[in-house]
């Protein structure tokens, strides 16, 4: 699948489910509203079109949420998934957690043939933790991590950089990452749907991070890349990496490679963009699966240069995109 830009897209990300365990601050209100079970795609329907994607040349399938962990029978659909990885038809399988479901399905993801997942976690501070999650247990996490560990799953942490809540802790971050053998990820919030905090007010860009990391730690560029958005750089004191995702102070789009399916079939060929494609009505049509590869072709045709996010006080009355991240897919 060749874009209008001449980039090939071999990256689909996967939202399974809009609900999550957490009520991140910058991610979604408290009381927030979810879809109804119809509106969802099945565990069938999702394999179906994740299974179109792969068969047009997709290579790399991220399952996200909300927390995908949460989805009833959700490891029915990794491992038909990891099938692909068996065929040689998927060279990766992955995931994006919160972290609180680990400790149950970590050797089951393991076995399905997951071999790295991406954890999102903002602070090690349990009273800080609780608060800009608002629902979430540090403890959980914690304990969800070991046992991912000691199954054998390589884990990157996701780190949301908020001024004012975790820009003094980055350094503790960094330290605690690197002495697990974990690598971290710092991205800029985005412009997504509305919550209850002014964005304006706690937006770091990273650039202004990465000024202060720099102080303590040696940073080595480096050509690394695992397909996703992340500029990396090596620190010599860990030997870990650390990663910079940036769609709003320096975008990514130019080498975009991925589209989005959310969990009711919408795909969505840019994060930052509302242009979609409805493949639930595509597949629950008349005419089925058959006609996915036509409706697929014709979205990645539309597929747009990049987005145009941007944060300050207009946008915290009106968000870049109405739609939050849950339902896009994190």
């Amino acid at each position: 699948m060749i874009d209008p830009f001449g980039r090939a897209v071999t990256y689909l990300r996967v939202s399974v489910t809009d609900r999550c365990d957490f009520r991140c601050k910058y991610c979604m209100s408290e009381n927030m509203t979810f879809l109804p079970k119809k509106d969802v795609l099945s565990l069938e329907e999702l394999e179906l079109v994740t299974s179109s994607f792969i068969r047009k040349g997709v290579r790399k399938v991220r399952l996200t949420g909300g927390e995908p962990l949460v989805r009833k029978g959700i490891m029915e659909l990794i491992t038909s998934l990891g099938r692909y990885l068996d065929s040689g038809e998927l060279d990766e399988l992955t995931l994006t957690t919160n972290g609180s479901q680990l400790t149950k399905y970590a050797k089951d993801i393991y076995a399905a043939g997951i071999r790295r997942i991406n954890v999102s976690l903002d602070t090690l501070d349990p009273t800080g933790f609780k608060d800009i999650t608002r629902w979430g247990n540090l403890d959980k996490v914690m304990s969800g991590l070991d046992a991912a560990q000691d199954a054998g799953l390589k884990i990157k942490i996701n780190t949301v950089a908020v001024r004012g809540f975790n820009d003094h802790e980055t350094n503790d971050l960094i330290q605690w990452a690197g002495g697990r053998g974990m690598d971290i990820t710092f991205i800029e919030t985005m412009p997504m749907g509305a919550i209850d905090e002014l964005r304006s007010e706690t937006f770091l860009p990273l650039s202004e991070l990465k000024q202060t990391i720099a102080k303590t730690w040696t940073l080595t560029p480096t050509d690394y890349n695992t397909g996703g958005p992340s500029d990396y750089v090596v620190v010599k004191e860990t030997g870990n990496k650390i990663g910079f995702i940036t769609p709003l102070s320096h975008n990514f789009c130019e080498s975009c490679n991925r589209v989005r399916l959310t969990c009711t079939g919408m795909l969505y060929m840019c994060l930052g963009q509302e242009d979609s494609a409805n493949l639930k009505d595509v597949l629950r049509g008349p005419n089925g699966i058959a006609a996915l590869d036509g409706a697929i072709d014709e979205a990645i045709g539309r597929k747009p240069k990049g987005h145009d996010f941007v944060i300050d006080r207009a946008s915290d009355q009106l968000p870049a995109v109405p739609r939050h991240m849950n339902v896009t897919g994190g």
